[in-house]
């Protein structure tokens, strides 16, 4: 059996922002193949906790050979931080997107390098795989997958030709059916990149709900946070960095309601810390680092505001 191998982005950066209590509760969101989580339990103390999620099979049974009694991994998506109480954790790590083994890997479908089934799930064992969607999803369907999430140009002459693919000879079943699709319809691309990356970012990032997922944590951790408690998230493409620092914008700044001018405002949840990029080294020994972007924020002790509640009428 091959042994797919990973190196972790901004390992030692993410681990110094995130520990502010040695004995503290953390989360690792996105496990992966644990480089964080071994750095975290390396810094943290005997009373610490550290608990992770993936929905990965894969990066279950890397977790299983972690033993300490400290941790323990979830087999859920991180947007189950929400189960959390109120103020009981000291820090959260997101590390987005798809680790080297999932890209290397050909028999999960995340890669055009190698032909291998088109799947692209992060569970292999739920859900709709990229090729199953593929089948019966309408070209509009398509195209907007394409544009909204892999901010392709043009996302309609492929969506146009994988229904007619569709059409004429079947749905597409295999990475390398859905590159060379691609590549027929994308008349221009950058020096260097190839014309199928943004569509299966894009189909990845549709079939997983990483996006919605991501937000759905995001909110989640302002409340799971203790005061002085810190985020930590690590993105890999714009979509993400974007979502990720609008998300850290708007509760790092008190927010007046115009509808209600004369009302406190919105208290300011949290304090933006930084950015960070990898290190021109880090980049030389691991290409896959040059997009990440590491923003870092701190919880204040601003109460959460209680839902709005309307009376009837």
């Amino acid at each position: 059996m091959t042994s797919w191998t990973h190196t972790t982005v901004l390992l030692n950066e993410a681990v110094d922002a995130l520990v502010t209590d040695p004995q503290g509760c953390y989360v690792d969101a996105t496990f992966g193949r644990g480089g964080h989580s071994r750095l975290l339990l390396q810094r943290l103390g005997v009373a610490a906790q550290l608990v992770a999620y993936d929905k990965d099979p894969e990066a279950l049974a890397e977790a299983s050979g972690l033993l300490d009694q400290r941790f323990s991994i979830r087999h859920q998506g991180f947007a189950a931080l929400g189960d959390w109480p109120v103020a009981s954790l000291v820090g959260v790590l997101m590390d987005l997107g798809i680790s080297s083994p999932q890209i290397d890997n050909p028999e999960r479908g995340f890669s055009f390098r190698a032909d291998g089934p088109l799947d692209m799930r992060m569970d292999p064992s739920r859900g709709q795989s990229a090729a199953e969607w593929l089948a019966v999803a309408s070209e509009r369907q398509i195209a907007e997958v394409i544009r909204d999430y892999g901010e392709e140009r043009f996302a309609v002459a492929i969506a146009k030709a994988i229904v007619a693919r569709r059409q004429e000879r079947g749905a597409v079943a295999t990475t390398a059916e859905l590159a060379q699709l691609v590549a027929g319809a994308v008349k221009t691309r950058e020096p260097g990149q190839n014309p199928a990356t943004r569509t299966f970012q894009a189909v990845r990032i549709f079939v997983n709900a990483e996006l919605e997922e991501l937000q759905q944590a995001l909110e989640a951790s302002v409340h799971v946070l203790q005061p002085g408690g810190r985020l930590v998230v690590i993105s890999f493409h714009s979509l993400e960095d974007r979502i990720v620092k609008q998300f850290m914008a708007r509760h790092s700044r008190a927010v007046v309601d115009r509808r209600a001018p004369f009302a406190e405002p919105a208290p300011t949840l949290l304090r933006v810390l930084g950015r960070v990029r990898p290190s021109a080294l880090e980049v030389q020994a691991n290409p896959r680092a040059r997009s990440a972007i590491m923003r870092v924020a701190e919880r204040t002790d601003a109460p959460v505001p209680a839902p709005v509640t309307r009376s009837a009428v």
